[in-house]
């Protein structure tokens, strides 16, 4: 109390001071900023708002009376711009953290080069503006903020902050940390090393006894393993394991007396640490030490204690673990009871729940397997059937929870099943509108992670118990995640914005809440009252913005009768693999769907989908490249298998010639369904009964079909050619393409063409914002890793899958038709075709009702051909063009050439869209 004593009579003196210095007065500035200062300071020790309240209100007098070219207007600046932060941090105004950063800015502007307070300046104002990243999402603030701890790092001539610095530690851990945050957010892993580097930097600043070295302990550690789930490199988790170990081993007044709350966080990421190495190398002394950790550590936390759920979770996890591994099944005992024990501190509405709720139900399974006792395997559906009712914010760990209750579900084909899919789908959901819309490789990997083959499961499920309808929200609920997200979210959102202020401001709410929430969630292991208080609110703005005319089912997934409508124009055919059944379900627009149970295994759908990517990987590298007899044997199984028994079924219900439209899931969406047939001399193909466009979901289609022209303006055409791109091979033929393209076209609508030097990155960015018909020919580069990395090779770079869907535009409201002449235009990611992330999807979701895209390699030797009978169909007998008229022109243009052009570049283009 010493210490706050002396504080209390500086209180006392400054105010006196004050007192003595009435309106005028040369010195009153100063005792007004000495009074602030050390009001904020006790603010600081006790908590009391009222001493930060009194302290912003003196710091605006004292600014007043320090007018621009005041020498102490800088720090009176800085000052409140850190007390009306700290104001910010409490009561969590945002209003106040956007005064804080203006301030600071303010300040920083009077700091110039080789100012002695210019390093105090860029760190306080990048630390607001990450402050403020963490509230809005804005990615921007965060690339500000990292640029400015480097230039407070910058080792130039103006040394601000260089080694040997007295601060230099903690600004090396500014930076380390914002590009910790970046990497989060864009899965950069460059930003994660180069933080890393940092973390070593600053830690090799702060010796042994140095008051900062636990921080700079732990800080590498963590970040390590960070890396080390990324890249699965051990060498990084050994290295996190010799930090912790030396993080726990310094003198405990410096870091870890046996009761500090410090002491128990080494202990448990020492542990955590352990097991994850105990998982690659299955030594098991690792995961004995990690159990006597996690007991270490949950001896820290007695009743009461904030961290109890924490340890008796983790304590009982790694006791499951052990038992896994030696089969001593009191371990397994223990286990559930301290499951048990951490479940009755995570009530209804935790955060922390399901977690809890899936480690008790996995235990309780694992003992009824062992014990066969009834009573166990009833408390585990009893614990997963819980998770339905969750009233918590949702994370990816709820995610994972639910998907546990449908395996189980699946495996001892348990009644709950169906409500278990519809539990983890909603999750998904959530998750998402939680999560944000995010182009990054990290944020697609997360999704596939979760996702993986959870929608075809649910599919087959429903249809499995008769439940046909509920089948199809389900697969439409869980495939294609981003551009749901897409045209569930932020569609509608910008609608609502655009309905008026209050619409504005609800979106502006909702963005502001949901990123804070998941920042808050990413960052605690414990439920708070900041979690709980933020997800009521977020709650409460989704119920005010579905009381707006028009947005009831905001956020909410599709209903049946809302998805039949995709049929309007003919059937759309839902072709399922699913490791439980494969199936093919008819959607009609005025009756019940038809379900076709087929005779196949995904097994056998994989193998197929994996011999065609072979074999088409290079197509139209040369004359003899392709194995032809295998492409028409696949052609022949997907007819015998598949595609026939549809075909028989839609006799009864469409006449020939018509229109249907494929939804194909899993590993039918790499397998050319347009094409199949029995390929024999008077045999059967597809195509000789209808005309077949896909759709990647069905509300997509039903999207498509509503972007109907909102003007009779006459559309732009523009056809874009590289055949020069600035890496890869020529293109000879390009030029030639876009002439007859420009033969066929420029006599009916406005013609622009863009080739070689012309087609740049923004010259081509520009006219696909601008024109409503688009002809591209040129290289695609899919990236199967990094789907939205994939590309259009232009004359300066790559025009990638992000640039696309981000191209606003302000003088083309209706885009209708796109001509993608490139190679895997269809084509996703490896493993997951059905996020349905390429560059085709792209351009759907940039606006295209209509598109033509390729499923493999395009041969520039004989895509002429296939553009020019295309286009020639394209034109109606009115001489005009109608993009609805596109799988009809692909049909015929493929009829015209079928004994012109080799099999598998007759096949290679697909429709999709309207």
């Amino acid at each position: 109390m010493g210490v706050l004593s002396h504080l209390d009579e500086a209180i006392d003196l400054y105010r006196a001071a004050l007192s003595v210095c009435p309106h005028g007065h040369s010195y009153r500035s100063q005792c007004l900023n000495n009074l602030a200062v050390t009001l904020h300071e006790r603010f600081d020790q006790r908590g009391l708002l009222s001493n930060l309240e009194e302290a912003i209100d003196h710091h605006r007098t004292a600014l007043a009376l320090r007018p621009p070219g005041h020498a102490g207007r800088a720090s009176s600046l800085s000052n409140l711009a850190l007390a009306v932060q700290a104001r910010f941090k409490q009561r969590g105004v945002l209003c106040d953290l956007d005064e804080a950063i203006d301030l600071h800015h303010a300040a920083l502007a009077l700091c110039p080069p080789g100012d002695s307070d210019r390093s105090s300046s860029l760190n306080n104002l990048a630390n607001s503006l990450r402050d403020r990243f963490n509230q809005r999402g804005v990615l921007s603030d965060l690339d500000v903020a990292i640029d400015l701890h480097r230039a407070a790092l910058a080792q130039s001539a103006l040394a601000l902050r260089p080694p040997g610095h007295s601060y230099r530690p903690s600004s090396l851990n500014n930076l380390a940390i914002s590009l910790q945050d970046r990497f989060k957010q864009r899965g950069v892993l460059s930003d994660l090393d180069e933080a890393i580097d940092l973390h070593r930097a600053a830690l090799a600043l702060c010796p042994p006894g140095h008051s900062d070295r636990s921080l700079a302990v732990n800080n590498l550690a963590n970040s390590l393993q960070d890396r080390f789930g990324q890249r699965g490199v051990l060498s990084d988790l050994d290295e996190g394991i010799d930090l912790h170990r030396a993080a726990l081993a310094l003198p405990a007044l410096s870091l870890c007396p046996p009761d500090h709350l410090y002491r128990f966080s080494s202990l448990d990421n020492l542990a955590m640490s352990l097991q994850d190495r105990f998982k690659q190398r299955r030594v098991l002394s690792d995961l004995d030490e990690a159990i006597d950790l996690h007991q270490a550590a949950l001896a820290l936390c007695p009743p009461g204690h904030s961290g109890r759920s924490f340890a008796l979770n983790n304590l009982a996890n790694s006791l499951q673990d052990r038992f896994e591994q030696r089969g001593v099944i009191s371990d397994l005992d223990e286990a559930i009871d301290l499951h048990q024990a951490a479940l009755a501190l995570r009530p209804p509405g935790s955060s922390q729940r399901s977690e809890s709720l899936n480690n008790l139900a996995m235990s309780l399974q694992d003992r009824f397997t062992q014990r066969g006792i009834l009573s166990d395997l009833n408390q585990a559906f009893s614990h997963y059937s819980q998770l339905s009712q969750a009233s918590h914010a949702v994370s990816h760990i709820d995610l994972r929870a639910a998907k546990s209750w449908t395996t189980a579900a699946e495996q001892l084909n348990h009644s709950s099943v169906l409500t278990a899919y519809h539990t983890a789908l909603m999750f998904l959901d959530h998750w998402q509108h939680l999560a944000g819309l995010s182009s990054s490789s990290h944020h697609f990997n997360l999704v596939r992670e979760a996702t993986s083959s959870m929608a075809m499961d649910a599919f087959s499920c429903g249809v499995r118990h008769h439940a046909l309808m509920t089948a199809v929200e389900l697969v439409e609920q869980g495939r294609a995640v981003f551009w749901t997200q897409l045209s569930r979210f932020h569609a509608p959102a910008d609608q609502i914005s655009a309905s008026g202020h209050m619409g504005e401001a609800l979106v502006v709410e909702f963005k502001e809440l949901s990123f804070h929430l998941r920042s808050v969630l990413e960052s605690s292991t414990e439920d708070t009252a900041q979690i709980r208080k933020l997800t009521v609110q977020r709650d409460d703005v989704i119920s005010r913005i579905r009381m707006l005319p028009g947005f009831s089912r905001f956020l909410l997934p599709p209903l049946f009768s809302d998805l039949q409508k995709a049929a309007q124009d003919g059937p759309v055919i839902i072709v399922n693999a699913s490791q439980y059944s494969c199936d093919a379900l008819i959607i009609l627009s005025a009756q019940d769907p038809v379900h076709l149970g087929l005779d196949i295994a995904r097994a056998e759908v994989s193998e197929w989908s994996t011999e065609l990517q072979s074999i088409t990987k290079d197509a139209g590298s040369s004359d003899d490249y392709l194995e032809r007899n295998t492409i028409v044997r696949i052609l022949r199984e997907l007819w015998r298998h598949i595609v026939a028994p549809i075909v028989k079924a839609l006799t009864a219900l469409i006449r020939p010639g018509s229109r249907i439209w494929w939804c194909p899931t899993a590993e039918f969406m790499l397998l050319p369904l347009h094409a199949a047939g029995s390929y024999i001399k008077n045999g059967d193909n597809l195509s000789h009964f209808y005309i077949s466009s896909y759709t990647p979901t069905l509300a997509t289609l039903i999207r498509a079909r509503h972007q109907v022209p909102r003007d009779a303006s006459t559309p732009h055409f523009v056809a874009i050619g590289q055949g020069h791109p600035g890496t890869g091979k020529e293109l000879p033929r390009v030029a030639v393409e876009l002439r007859d393209v420009a033969q066929r076209v420029a006599p009916i609508l406005p013609f622009t063409s863009l080739a070689d030097s012309d087609a740049t990155v923004k010259h081509a960015r520009d006219a696909i914002s601008r024109h409503q018909w688009l002809h591209l020919a040129c290289h695609g580069l899919p990236d199967q890793e990094k789907p939205f990395d994939s590309s259009f090779a232009m004359y300066d770079g790559p025009l990638t899958i992000t640039e696309i869907i981000r191209l606003q535009r302000p003088h083309s409201p209706n885009p209708e038709f796109a001509f993608l002449s490139a190679c895997h235009t269809t084509v996703g990611h490896a493993s997951s075709p059905d996020e349905a992330v390429h560059l085709a999807a792209a351009m759907q979701f940039s606006g295209f009702r209509s598109v033509i895209g390729s499923m493999w390699s395009v041969d520039d030797k004989v895509v002429g051909q296939i553009v020019s009978a295309f286009y020639e169909n394209m034109i109606d007998k009115s001489g005009r063009l109608d993009c609805t008229r596109a799988a009809v022109a692909l049909h015929k243009a493929v009829k015209k050439l079928r004994k012109q052009i080799p099999i598998e570049q007759l096949i290679v283009f697909i429709h999709i869209g309207v």
